[in-house]
């Protein structure tokens, strides 16, 4: 019995983690550089005061056109810079509308963990599926998000929570929903305001220099902050960092990191996630591994339930959560 409470609480535990979503920009470096002007002094001559002047005035104007000339190419370069960047990113992103695996993972609270099995089956801009096995063969819990709900099962107590994103205050309130969750599984760029944004034209993500040669796009919206970390030459996503900023209830922060690229329909894609998740008073680790990555479509997209699973009220997964 305790292993079988502990793969229902590490469910609880899962659903949470996936569904507040927030982050920090811990490991995200920047650069400065500072720009030098290497001028001569002019030789001096003798004039008299009144070409003196008008020799001053004429270098003093043609310094500026010189430096509001360097400052549009400078603003040129870095917009082209940008537009590219993003490009390279958007075109990395996976084409196909399913990818299914075998997935191995390992989860940490506290003092707490414990590595399971399971599968992951995702259907673009439909729905997120995981489904936790103990054992090796016996589903214990599942985990699903579609654009409309979200769905936690206790198989193993035959429990059950399905509740509209809006009715969830921690995902309301930090403006999480399913595209924010399907950026983070699959490894893309997502803008709050208009998650379509960035596979266009318009974005409002913003670039700077990172560490190493990476690149860093980001964005706010409100109290959270999002942080892309990429690589300058292949323009992979290596780190998702959302933060969500409370003056009153503290800082809810989540990295996700990726890692080990293969290619997958002729694209590549992380095989393996890494994610941290702090509270102001706790902090969850979640590591998952991919393996058999496909893209089998015979699969139902909606789970459903028999009547011998009983509702679970929202306020006890989260006194669960929180007891852990």
């Amino acid at each position: 019995m305790k292993t079988a409470r502990f793969i229902k609480m590490t469910a609880w535990a899962m659903a949470l983690i996936l569904a507040v979503s927030c982050s920090s920009t811990s490991g995200l470096g920047r650069h400065s550089g500072r720009m030098q002007n290497d001028s001569s002094a002019p030789r001096k001559t003798r004039y008299d005061k009144s070409e003196q002047r008008g020799q001053k005035n004429a270098k003093v104007q043609q310094t500026d056109n010189t430096s509001q000339k360097t400052a549009q190419r400078t603003a040129a370069s870095d917009t082209l810079s940008k537009e590219a960047i993003l490009g390279q990113v958007v075109d990395n992103a996976q084409t196909g509308r399913f990818i299914t695996s075998k997935i191995k993972f390992s989860v940490e609270v506290g003092n707490r963990q414990m590595t399971l099995t399971g599968n992951l089956k995702m259907k673009r801009d439909d729905v997120i599926r995981l489904q936790l096995m103990a054992f090796g063969f016996v589903e214990a819990g599942r985990l699903e998000f579609t654009k409309d709900y979200v769905l936690i099962v206790d198989r193993i107590n035959k429990q059950f929570l399905k509740v509209p994103y809006a009715q969830l205050d921690f995902l309301r309130n930090s403006n999480i929903d399913f595209n924010t969750l399907q950026a983070l599984f699959w490894n893309e760029l997502y803008q709050p305001s208009n998650p379509y944004a960035p596979k266009g034209k318009k974005s409002n993500l913003q670039a700077e220099a990172g560490a190493d040669g990476d690149v860093i796009l980001s964005t706010e919206d409100g109290m959270l902050s999002y942080r892309w970390l990429t690589e300058s030459k292949s323009a992979r996503i290596k780190m998702t960092n959302i933060k969500f900023s409370d003056p009153y209830k503290g800082n809810y922060q989540l990295n996700w990191d990726y890692d080990e690229f293969k290619a997958f329909d002729r694209k590549f894609f992380p095989t393996r996630h890494m994610v941290t998740f702090t509270t102001p008073d706790k902090e969850v680790k979640f590591n998952m591994k991919l393996n058999y990555m496909g893209k089998d479509e015979d699969w139902e997209t909606r789970t459903e339930l028999s009547g011998k699973y009983r509702q679970m009220p929202v306020d006890e997964i989260l006194r669960r959560f929180m007891s852990l």
